[in-house]
């Protein structure tokens, strides 16, 4: 959900930039900063931020630089002028030290008055334009980055099932591989055994090592999610959710694993898929 989009939009006194950031988060983080004399709108520019944009740490902005001779901000002369009478019979100076003492007086609270300038609907019209162009900007955006995110994830995704065949492959050697440990063990002890009751918990333990169920529904998850990603109803929530299953069945398996070979297969599967976890959030 990484994007930008910036306006700017040049009114007879002033320049007003319009920029929007977004960065990746699981729900909407809006921030949102505004003049003060725009405040009575920031309430719209949310609701229309948050139906277009939908997810993501979005901050928006809007900077206003005056660009006319007029100025809302003046002097306050009586004031400033009895700050200075004020610092001339307490410092004892004559009125060749007036510029100083200016200078002090025009630091001292209320020196400057500024006139709150009133909200112009025509000039919001305008301004608000360009927040629509601003947010067209910033989801197109999105939109190019989403068609790169879609390769990758299929990539990942095959990168896994290749990953997926390979422990497929070599379950049956990790069978073979735990019973020869097992019976290794047993002559290791050099005791009698019962051959039938050997057996017996020998199918017991291969059974609590058994991956079967586990291949089957990573791979329906695989297949799951690219079905998913084809659809018009796709989202980043749900198809974080099927992530979220795909990474239960291989770490189930790689702790089912107890053969180096296939751990080996079941650590790359873990890292494509953490791959995925990350750009998932890119997803709305």
């Amino acid at each position: 959900m990484t994007g930008y989009g910036k306006t700017v939009l040049q009114l007879p006194t002033k320049k007003v930039t319009i920029e929007i950031k977004s960065l990746n988060s699981k729900n909407l983080d809006l921030n949102v900063r505004i003049p003060s004399y725009y405040k009575e709108k920031e309430l719209s520019v949310r609701k229309k931020l948050a139906s277009s944009l939908v997810r993501g740490k979005v901050d928006f902005s809007i900077y206003v630089e005056m660009t006319a001779d007029e100025t809302s901000t003046t002097v306050n002369k009586a004031v400033v002028k009895q700050y200075v009478e004020q610092l001339r019979n307490t410092l004892f100076v004559g009125s060749d030290q007036d510029v100083e003492l200016l200078k002090m007086a025009i630091s001292m609270p209320d020196a400057l008055k500024t006139e709150r300038e009133e909200l112009d609907e025509n000039e919001w019209n305008l301004i608000n334009q360009n927040i629509d162009e601003a947010i067209k900007e910033i989801v197109q955006y999105r939109i190019d980055e989403a068609a790169s995110l879609e390769i990758d994830f299929k990539e990942r995704i095959t990168n896994i099932k290749k990953y997926l065949e390979e422990v497929k492959a070599l379950d049956a050697d990790r069978i073979e591989n735990v019973k020869t440990r097992l019976q290794k063990a047993i002559d290791d002890l050099k005791v009698d055994t019962d051959e039938n009751r050997f057996e017996q918990e020998l199918i017991y333990y291969l059974e609590k090592l058994d991956i079967n169920e586990e291949k089957v529904r990573l791979a329906n998850h695989l297949d799951y999610f690219l079905e998913t990603l084809e659809t018009p109803d796709s989202n980043g929530k749900k198809l974080g959710f099927i992530v979220q299953e795909m990474g239960r069945e291989i770490n189930t398996t790689g702790s089912k694993a107890n053969f180096a070979p296939m751990q080996k297969a079941v650590i790359q599967m873990k890292n494509e898929l953490e791959q995925i976890k990350e750009q998932i959030l890119n997803v709305l």
